[in-house]
């Protein structure tokens, strides 16, 4: 019995035995594979030449004629949406970026208060305008997509631009080209431009908000193209864009925010809602009462506010938006019993 317990224990020391030496051939395998000595200044050179051979490939000469209709939808974006709120009035919250479409405001308690101190109070709503509707989004402007890193010294010497003109800037399009305008602006019924008449009829704002809505789908759509050809880049911890195959080394993080932290960006690909946000706003259907209550949060529907503000005009907004929307969802009760 001992005899066989001493032959059992020998042929599992045998096999540790050798399991041990096949790892420690690995490491040594491994080890020997990261060991291996790389001159990096002679590597340099070589790195900087790829880096020079690669900006000759820029501008994409496929994607110029999409980069020159995403700023021609930008600017009839910006022009119908400024028209638009003439007729449909918007408001803002006072103390959170909270947007809605109509004269009054809703009475959904989402407000976060200033530097969000608080939580779930009433907003306080004031005038709104252009830029809460269409978000600004900024980025530093760059002669050459391939150039030296800004570093946070030089952040004063670089002028900040519109992060979708850069884009097109960066894809072959000029934004001061006088051919970008568009052929013919929305008229009205009688034949004279949107831009002085101060009362329309309902077809002419639905007009209005049917090419406002059409560039709204064509600059995000033609972004999307873009972002495939083109490197974007955005911070992981706020808003901030840059438009190049890396980020700017300017310690900004945090400080157009609500955020204590001032350090430097964490970058990741950016996505077109990066670049062009959607804002989601709340949004009224037929069903819904004339003011949006915090009893019935749970049955209203959202939008995006160009969209919601296009819907306005009686526009019938593109399918994908319905399920956000809750174009067919059942409409809140009289009084829902919150002790239920």
């Amino acid at each position: 019995m001992a005899s066989s317990r001493q032959r059992n224990w020998h042929t599992i020391l045998t096999g540790m035995i050798l399991i041990g030496a096949n790892l420690k051939k690995e490491s040594e395998t491994i080890a020997r594979w990261y060991s291996t000595k790389v001159d990096l200044k002679k590597l340099r050179p070589m790195i900087l030449k790829r880096i020079e051979n690669r900006a000759k490939d820029y501008p994409i000469k496929a994607m110029v004629p999409v980069a020159r209709d995403v700023l021609r939808s930008r600017l009839v974006l910006f022009h119908g949406v400024s028209i638009l709120i003439k007729f449909f009035p918007i408001v803002t919250c006072k103390f959170c970026p909270e947007v809605y479409v109509g004269e009054k405001g809703h009475l959904i308690r989402t407000c976060s208060g200033y530097k969000r101190h608080l939580k779930n109070q009433v907003h306080q709503w004031i005038k709104g305008g252009v830029d809460d509707i269409l978000v600004p989004v900024e980025t530093f402007h760059l002669e050459k997509m391939f150039q030296d890193v800004i570093k946070h010294q030089q952040r004063f010497d670089f002028d900040r631009v519109p992060a979708v003109v850069e884009l097109c800037r960066q894809a072959g399009a000029d934004p001061h080209d006088p051919d970008l305008q568009p052929d013919s602006w929305t008229r009205l019924s009688s034949g004279d431009p949107v831009f002085v008449a101060d009362v329309l009829s309902s077809d002419d704002l639905r007009s209005i908000a049917k090419e406002t809505l059409g560039a709204w789908e064509t600059l995000r759509s033609g972004m999307e193209k873009l972002l495939l050809a083109y490197p974007v880049k955005v911070c992981k911890y706020c808003s901030e864009v840059h438009v190049g195959p890396s980020g700017h080394k300017a310690r900004l993080c945090g400080v157009f925010k609500y955020e204590s932290w001032r350090g430097a960006h964490l970058w990741k690909k950016a996505e077109v809602d990066d670049l062009v946000p959607p804002k989601i706003i709340w949004h009224r259907r037929p069903q819904d009462p004339p003011v949006l209550l915090d009893e019935g949060r749970n049955f209203y529907g959202h939008a995006p506010a160009v969209v919601d503000l296009c819907a306005r005009a009686d526009v019938v907004v593109p399918s994908k938006y319905f399920c956000m929307m809750k174009v067919h969802g059942l409409a809140a009760p009289a009084r829902v019993d919150l002790h239920s």
